[in-house]
């Protein structure tokens, strides 16, 4: 599954067999406040940078702020639904009365909808993490860009019982024009993260507690998992960080959307 190390990410080799292709991530995508500027934004009228029917556009900047004001935290959660952990990040959250952004990867959220729908009815929000979480999908074409945003979209909002997602963040922080200006116009505000607490490599629990508590005033987007392999240091550090943060009078919302 994905490895975030500082805003950096890889897939080794990741098969859609949903899609019929096999995709090999052939490097690392760095996360910036100005991700994906190297890529050519869609012509003007162009049909893929224009407002989707029925739909309200969003802005296509990456969200920066929290909608539960300058001491809020927002949670966020990458990469599942997995029927192991996310139950669990689920109760855990219900416990302390938090509200998340589950980032969930198409292919899983088709296998899982039973869980999709659980994050909906707690009062979570949906992001739109792409179908395969290729982190080198900023280098590839417009056309592949498009299906994984799209197509994870529909997979999401189907297994949601209809319930669109409303933000988009690319693996690894692999941002471009084009894929956020795609996003906006499906009302999908484009979402990265201030905080990485490098729970994805497992460093111990009170590392990942000691990184967020060190980066939390770089931002208020924290960046968890839910799959991906042994998730146990992130419900402890999770057990740990959510009463402690509040006790430090912050409060817990949704990246302004």
């Amino acid at each position: 599954m994905a490895r975030h190390g500082g805003g950096r990410g890889w897939y080794g080799k990741v098969t859609g067999a949903a899609l019929g292709v096999t995709l090999l991530a052939t490097g690392v995508s760095v996360w910036t406040a100005q991700a994906g500027t190297a890529d050519t934004p869609p012509p003007k009228g162009s049909a893929s940078a224009a407002p989707a029917a029925g739909l309200k556009p969003v802005a296509d900047t990456i969200a920066h702020s929290s909608d539960a004001g300058p001491r809020g935290v927002n949670i966020t959660i990458d990469d599942g639904p997995d029927p192991a952990w996310t139950p669990q990040v689920l109760d855990l959250l219900r416990e302390f009365g938090v509200k998340a952004t589950f980032c969930m990867v198409g292919t899983q959220a088709q296998a899982h909808p039973d869980l999709v729908k659980k994050v909906v009815a707690a009062g979570h929000r949906l992001c739109d993490h792409t179908v395969s979480h290729n982190t080198a999908m900023d280098k590839a074409s417009q056309a592949y860009q498009s299906q994984q945003i799209l197509d994870a979209e529909s997979m999401i909002t189907k297994a949601s019982g209809g319930v669109r997602p409303l933000y988009y963040r690319a693996p690894g922080g692999a941002f471009t024009p084009y894929s956020r200006q795609l996003a906006a116009s499906r009302g999908m505000r484009p979402l990265g993260w201030n905080v990485d607490s490098k729970d994805f490599e497992r460093p111990g629990v009170n590392t990942i507690v000691a990184t967020v508590e060190r980066e939390l005033p770089n931002g208020p987007t924290v960046l968890f998992h839910d799959a991906g392999g042994d998730r146990s240091q992130t419900l402890q550090a999770l057990r740990r960080l959510l009463p402690k943060l509040k006790q430090q009078g912050y409060s817990f919302g949704f990246p302004v959307h």
